[in-house]
């Protein structure tokens, strides 16, 4: 299942900015990322996926990656203030964006603070989470980062980028996860490289914009994490006494990731509170299902076996046969996925019984299937369903064998008394799922 976003390239002056559009809410809200960013690969994080789509439920959603990372030109310099908010605009405009509500994280909310001081035209809101107003502390501003551990930073990324080893200082609740550390570890390669993200890291530590806070007449907010591992939560308490009118959240967590280690929703209810006055999602998006997914085994073999008119009228015998099945246990058909379904229900042992009944009703027609289900919170998209536990029903899935129906832990403990039973297939780790999970056969 592909979830990524179209790319879009917007210009500023020579360089093309990538872009993503998602949702389409009554207002814009742009987002511009941390330091390093990538369009394309973000999406492989659900924990991070998660976190970028939550302005949808209220409004459209731009995301960009700055010029230097990601999908965006290379840069022969290190990009200035004035350049980072030239790209900010040219985003907007691109999309004709006349008015947005400006979201920015670390580095990027000095950015988004730069835009909103000069055009408030443009701005409907400034929301800066992890921020400040300078980077490296001196007698004027002990706030920032100390510069000696400034200097041990820049040497740990020309030696030891690409690697991960930076997630127990930007993310001590997930640098025991050997699946988000090898997402991080390649986030960062393809963000950009050694050089690239050393002098990016560089401009962010000698940025200072802190005569013009007093120059912010938008609304803002200022999101802070109270145990935040390199920037201090007086830093954030600054922003908030020199911006006029600012208003100051902390939020217990000891990560500078804002989506790690729960999504982030903490962060994103404050700023959804902030630009609607109503908080977090309304209950009919977010609800408790199981999620079922089903794959046909060497589907392509059978291709080149059948030739292509019979195999489609045997997919539309596959099809036909796993939604009698849907409709009799109650099952909710969500799309099809390549050669199978995903499905939600709204109890587990239902799920179950589906997941074997369409197993047996295929195996006569000389059609092998796997199955994996899994229970959690899950987000309504219109028709289409997210959030981190369709990732794990399909991870899931993708661990069975020929005819097996794998459960997650989770799915196995709800339906105890049920009478089903289930054989112990160990635990794995689920990529790009935090911690490991224990996955069971269904027997029979």
């Amino acid at each position: 299942m592909d979830d990524t976003p179209e790319i879009r390239y917007a210009k500023s002056g020579e360089v093309h900015l990538a872009y993503q559009v998602i949702g389409d809410g009554p207002f814009d809200v742009i987002t511009s990322p941390g330091w390093i960013s990538h369009m394309e690969y973000q999406w492989e994080q659900p924990l991070l996926a998660h976190f970028l789509r939550r302005p949808t439920n209220y409004a459209r959603a731009l995301l960009f990656d700055k010029r230097g990372t990601g999908m965006s030109d290379r840069t022969a310099s290190v990009p200035t203030l004035e350049d980072c908010m030239d790209d900010l605009r040219a985003v907007l405009d691109a999309e004709g964006s006349e008015r947005a509500a400006l979201i920015g994280h670390f580095d990027s909310g000095a950015h988004c603070a730069m835009f909103a001081a000069t055009y408030p035209e443009r701005t409907a809101a400034l929301i800066i989470v992890s921020g400040y107003a300078k980077g490296v502390r001196d007698e004027t501003y002990p706030f920032g980062a100390d510069p000696d551990v400034a200097a041990m930073v820049l040497a740990a990324i020309h030696e030891e980028w690409g690697k991960g080893t930076m997630l127990p200082l930007i993310a001590p609740s997930m640098a025991g996860d050997p699946s988000f550390l090898e997402w991080w570890a390649r986030f960062e390669r393809l963000s950009a490289s050694p050089g690239a993200a050393a002098a990016l890291y560089h401009m962010t530590a000698e940025m200072d914009i802190r005569d013009i806070l007093k120059n912010i007449q938008v609304p803002t907010l200022i999101v802070h994490r109270a145990q935040h591992p390199t920037v201090p939560v007086e830093a954030a308490e600054y922003l908030a006494d020199k911006i006029p009118g600012a208003r100051l959240v902390v939020l217990p967590g000891t990560d500078a990731l804002p989506y790690t280690p729960t999504g982030g929703d903490d962060i994103m209810d404050e700023v959804q509170e902030f630009l609607t006055g109503v908080r977090g999602d309304s209950p009919s998006d977010r609800v408790l299902a199981t999620v079922l997914f089903t794959d046909i085994v060497e589907s392509t073999k059978r291709v080149s076996e059948l030739g292509d008119r019979a195999w489609r009228e045997l997919l539309d015998r596959h099809d036909t046969t796993v939604r009698r099945q849907l409709d009799r246990y109650r099952g909710t058909e969500v799309k099809s996925v390549g050669d199978g379904f995903l499905a939600t229900f709204d109890g587990p042992a239902r799920a179950i019984q589906c997941a074997l009944a369409v197993r047996d009703n295929l195996q006569p027609l000389g059609l092998d299937v796997r199955a994996g289900l899994h229970t959690g919170e899950v987000e309504r998209r219109g028709e289409d369903v997210g959030g981190i536990a369709v990732h794990i029903g399909a991870r899931v899935a993708a661990l069975a064998r020929p005819g097996e129906v794998l459960a997650s832990s989770t799915v196995k403990d709800l339906v105890v008394g049920s009478g089903i039973e289930f054989e112990a297939r160990g635990s794995h780790i689920l990529k790009g799922v935090p911690d490991e999970w224990r996955v069971f056969a269904v027997s029979g």
